[in-house]
């Protein structure tokens, strides 16, 4: 009976430690996402991508079947209500293809899709049901496979004093690591809410995440982060 109960009380005791631990880490992401200096960032979340017209209809089915395209709108949502500054990243090209990228057989792919994001075109909106607020911003490209390499992301979010970039969107499979990669490589710590991505197959993104994005990024789920921006603000009292 003696030894039964020490082992209770063990138990007892690493579910308080487990129990601490979560909170530490909540506390921890909830300061890694102040407000005042997170960007959320939403990658190639456009209509000619993840739309209904989609010149790629199995990342388009894949974005909303599992719920990612959803959880990038409530992320969005949430940061327009918490004082976040969202950051919409698009890729597009003129119609006559100047200055864009043709030295991967991805772009020489997409130049012979039925749809094309051409600049100006309903396909380099933001997709629904993401809404896009005036005090967004929205950064074009016409080249490469990044959102922040040669455009303008960098210096936006150093104007803006960004610490802590979230990259969320599509693909799993290329922009969405070329971002992760590029930011932490800039200085950034990246914050990734593995529900808020996808990529092609289905089951190649939690793979990614598992296998690659761990290894740099911080991971989370969209209600981790939604229940960050609602908490409380603690620095006043630490200052203080």
């Amino acid at each position: 009976m003696s030894g039964s109960g020490a082992a209770g009380r063990e138990g007892a005791g690493r579910g308080g430690a487990g129990r601490e631990g979560a909170a530490d880490r909540r506390e921890e992401l909830e300061e890694r996402l102040r407000p005042d200096s997170t960007v959320l960032l939403t990658v190639e979340c456009q209509e000619g991508v993840v739309g209904e017209l989609s010149a790629l209809p199995e990342l388009a089915a894949v974005a909303r079947r599992s719920g990612a395209l959803a959880n990038v709108a409530r992320l969005v949502d949430a940061a327009h209500g918490a004082g976040v500054q969202v950051v919409h990243a698009v890729a597009e090209r003129r119609p006559d293809g100047r200055g864009s990228s043709g030295n991967a057989r991805l772009f020489r792919a997409a130049a012979r899709l039925p749809v094309q994001q051409h600049s100006g075109s309903t396909a380099v909106r933001v997709a629904a049901p993401i809404q896009v607020a005036d005090e967004d911003l929205v950064v074009r490209r016409l080249h490469g496979l990044s959102p922040l390499a040669g455009t303008d992301v960098d210096a936006l979010l150093r104007n803006l004093g960004c610490r802590t970039l979230v990259v969320t969107g599509v693909s799993a499979n290329v922009a969405v690591p070329n971002a992760v990669f590029d930011a932490v490589n800039l200085g950034y710590t990246v914050v990734v809410p593995r529900d808020a991505i996808a990529g092609v197959p289905a089951d190649y993104t939690p793979a990614m995440i598992r296998n690659t994005l761990a290894l740099v990024a911080t991971l989370a789920t969209t209600d981790d982060l939604l229940a960050a921006w609602k908490a409380p603000r603690r620095s006043s009292a630490r200052e203080g």
